[in-house]
């Protein structure tokens, strides 16, 4: 890695390492080699040069440009370094990779970096563009060399790399450094063969605007687009004539620009402390390492070459064009499918724009660079794809929804006959709808790859939903089964349980008991006969069946409480008892008479009536064989989910409500007690026929008057007539109504007006006022006259109504 050098005599290095030989502080070494690898020695050589424990004393320094401009040769005459320089006879690359070297009698370290625009790498610049972002982001002062007549010139000058190299800079180092430095780079601009035809203020006045221009045009992080080059760069500029035409000039004007960079009382001192980045001599090595991995891993670096860069541009064009085109071609099938129709053919239409797309481009890019070509073939697969892929995501979802439309009308018009195998018509609709989704979804396909084309997913969530609606309408027909069973049960039982409750007997839960069994065993057989078509599991049988048991007990238990409600019962036991006291063993009718024993027969009917209010009040066969329980499994939700207590239902009339019934029967049976007594005063009142033979005796003048006197006779006649209208209207009851009514009450103000006369004035009371009704007065004018009769009879015969 070393040279020789041109003598062999001993120089004295400023700084810490103190006396050394001159081959071991211009000994040279390659930080970069071809292949883009760091080195592992630049420590080991760094202490050679006697600078690792130099701190913060030292400066680096590189330089960039295009190849053969005399990089090597400038560096060794400002820094008295051993780089190889080229042979002018072959015209050759001379530099490999990153050169690095101490200066002679300088604390500095120098940079040679490979130069650009090299035969040798040809259209690969990637390694250009990362030892140009290298020797920026490492160096204090970055020695830009190029010839004066490259000023002006785009390629030439460099530029184009500088704007990928200053891009990738500001993305990965353009932040300001955090620990008080400016983290500022000077740029100088050397100019070589300047002959003086142009003066350096104009070459400088085209290099700022040229850098300014490809700063402005940078695409900068949005937290960085309001930077100038100046926040990170200086510019320096100097010239230096043709170092064969003016050899003598070429070598002042060099030795001049050496001052700058080791003359610190120059004021054009280079090595200014703004531009350090303030990382200790031992740190370089690891700091060097870093900032290369950093640009070996970035992929901004990795631009396209020349025929890339025009098969990119080429590719991108004949791509935008078929896409524009397929696009045209796909709209007029998007609006229907985004509208929830289904498309016939859409996956031949599909197949047919992708494929055509594909062909004008394979025709017109094929030409072009064929990784260029390959790889935006890919991108334009996948931009027909992203267009492609919605229409046949949504031409699977319209399928589904005509499917499971199509399933349940299937379904329902299958289930509108009279008989028919629920099981049979699901199954049917169901291998229907999904063959129809199936064969629409594979005539939807456009290619094969199933990870973005299957539609297994779409039919297995439309088999779940079809399940779903088969089990929803399973449920629906079961329940309607069960509702027309359970109306059956209710017309079956109604007539039973009628007859045998108004027929009271010892035996009548037996008999409701045995009916209900028959019902109930006949609905059950019903049901399983049915439930075999709708494929229902065990479980679910078991459940449905204990649901109709408590439904089935539920009706016989509302036909019971129609029949037992307190109208209806208490019907029931005055219908008892007038049958036992109102007729006799034979059922004729009782007419009773003053030597009847109207007291024996009123307490044996009564006691024989009471004895019905236990026999009704619980549901207890006598035979124990026909208690009914229900089954354990009765959770069905057509039967309810609140808590169900069988127990009670057998209940129906509670000791309360017993009592409650015997004292209204108790109150009844009085009535009828009071009536038969009546009927026997009645009978003891009735007056002599010898009486109506001396009525006829003393009347016969006044009958004989009446007959042959005409005002008299008419009279007779309209009362004849009025009568035989009267009795044939029915209106005689409540025409003696309406008279006792009126006899009542002017006697009730007759007696009023007699106590007002004859009372004594110091002992008026007020008169209260009536606010008793007519009709009540009447009534309980009748009543009172009734019971006084009734009173005064039983009182004449000794005796009394029996409690």
């Amino acid at each position: 890695m070393s040279s020789p050098q041109p003598n062999g005599t001993t120089v004295t290095v400023n700084g810490h390492g103190g006396s050394t030989s001159l081959g071991a502080s211009t000994e040279r070494i390659q930080i970069v080699d071809e292949e883009k690898k760091f080195t592992s020695n630049l420590k080991e050589q760094i202490e050679k040069w006697g600078l690792l424990d130099s701190g913060f004393g030292y400066n680096i320094v590189s330089v960039f440009g295009s190849q053969s401009t005399g990089k090597s040769t400038l560096l060794n005459r400002l820094f008295g370094t051993t780089f190889d320089v080229m042979d002018e006879t072959k015209r050759q690359q001379t530099t490999k990779g990153i050169w690095m070297c101490r200066g002679k009698d300088m604390s500095v370290m120098v940079m040679d970096v490979e130069g650009t625009d090299g035969r040798e790498r040809g259209e690969d610049q990637d390694f250009e563009r990362k030892s140009a972002l290298f020797s920026l982001a490492s160096s204090e002062i970055l020695i830009v060399n190029l010839w004066e007549h490259q000023v002006g010139l785009y390629q030439g000058a460099n530029m184009g790399l500088l704007k990928t190299v200053f891009e990738v800079n500001l993305g990965l180092f353009g932040k300001k450094a955090s620990d008080g430095t400016s983290g500022r780079t000077l740029l100088l601009f050397v100019i070589r063969d300047h002959i003086g035809q142009t003066p350096l203020a104009n070459l400088q006045a085209t290099l700022t605007a040229d850098l300014s221009r490809i700063w402005d045009s940078l695409s900068k992080p949005s937290e960085l687009k309001d930077r100038q080059l100046s926040d990170y760069f200086d510019l320096a500029f100097t010239a230096l004539p043709h170092k064969i035409l003016s050899a003598d000039k070429f070598e002042s004007e060099v030795a001049e620009l050496r001052k700058r960079f080791a003359d610190k009382s120059n004021p054009d001192y280079l090595f200014k402390p703004v531009y350090h980045k303030r990382i200790p001599a031992d740190g370089v090595p690891f700091y060097m390492e870093g900032i290369w991995e950093q640009v070996q891993t970035n992929k901004d670096l990795d631009l396209p070459t020349q025929q890339e860069l025009l098969a990119q541009f080429r590719c991108d064009e004949i791509s935008a064009v078929a896409l524009s085109e397929f696009n045209e071609q796909a709209k007029s099938q998007k609006r229907p499918v985004e509208a929830g129709k289904v498309v016939e053919g859409l996956g031949a239409m599909m197949k047919d724009w992708k494929t055509t797309a594909l062909t004008r481009y394979d025709r017109d890019a094929s030409r072009y660079h064929k990784g260029v070509y390959t790889r935006k073939r890919g991108d334009l697969i996948s931009a027909l794809d992203a267009t492609l892929i919605p229409l046949f995501l949504g031409q699977l979802k319209n399928l589904h929804k005509s499917c499971l439309v199509t399933f349940k009308k299937e379904m329902l018009d299958g289930l509108r006959g009279e008989e028919y195998s629920f099981a049979d018509v699901v199954g049917k609709a169901r291998r229907k709808c999904e063959g129809t989704f199936a064969d629409g979804a594979k005539e939807a396909m456009v290619e094969e790859d199933t990870t973005k084309w299957g539609w297994e997913d779409e039919l297995a969530l439309l088999k779940e939903e079809i399940g779903v609606v088969a089990d929803q309408c399973r449920k629906d027909e079961t329940k309607k089964m069960l509702n027309q069973i359970e109306r059956n049960i209710k017309k079956h039982l109604s007539e039973p349980v009628e007859l045998h409750l108004n027929k009271a007997s010892k035996d009548m839960w037996d008999e409701i008991l045995r009916s209900f069994r028959e019902v109930l065993g006949k609905a059950e057989a019903a049901y399983s006969t049915k439930a075999k078509s709708f494929d229902c599991t065990e479980e679910e049988n078991i459940s449905s069946l204990a649901a109709l048991s408590k439904r089935a007990w539920l009706v016989l238990r509302a036909k019971i409480d129609e029949q037992t409600a307190e109208p209806v019962f208490l019907g029931k036991l005055r219908n008892h008892f007038e049958e036992r006291f109102r007729y006799d063993e034979q059922g004729v009718p009782r007419v009773w008479k003053p030597d009847d024993d109207i007291d024996g027969a009123f307490k044996k009917a009564k006691d024989q009536t009471l004895e019905l209010v236990p026999l009704y009040s619980k549901i207890a066969p006598t035979d124990p064989s026909l208690e009914f329980e229900l089954p354990s499994e009765s959770s069905d939700v057509l039967a309810g989910t609140d808590e169900f207590d069988f127990a009670s239902t057998l209940v129906v009339f509670s000791e309360t409500k017993s009592l409650e019934l015997t004292n209204k029967f108790r109150k009844d049976a009085d009535a009828y007690y009071v009536e038969a007594k009546r009927s026997t005063v009645s009978s003891v009142a009735q007056i002599p026929y010898w009486m109506y033979g001396v009525l006829v005796v003393l009347g016969w003048n006044e009958a004989m008057a009446v007959l042959f006197n005409p005002m008299y006779f008419m009279f007779l006649l309209f009362a004849l007539a009025a009568s035989y209208i009267t009795i044939q209207l029915g209106l005689v009851g409540p025409l003696f109504q309406v008279l006792r009514s009126v006899g009542a009450e002017v006697q009730r103000q007759a007696t009023a007006r007699l106590r007002e006369a004859f009372a004594e004035p110091a002992l008026a009371q007020p008169v209260r006022a009536n606010t008793t009704s007519p009709a009540v007065s009447r009534a309980g004018s009748y009543m009172e006259d009734t019971d006084d009769e009734v009173r005064h009879e039983l009182r004449r015969r000794g005796t009394s109504p029996p409690l």
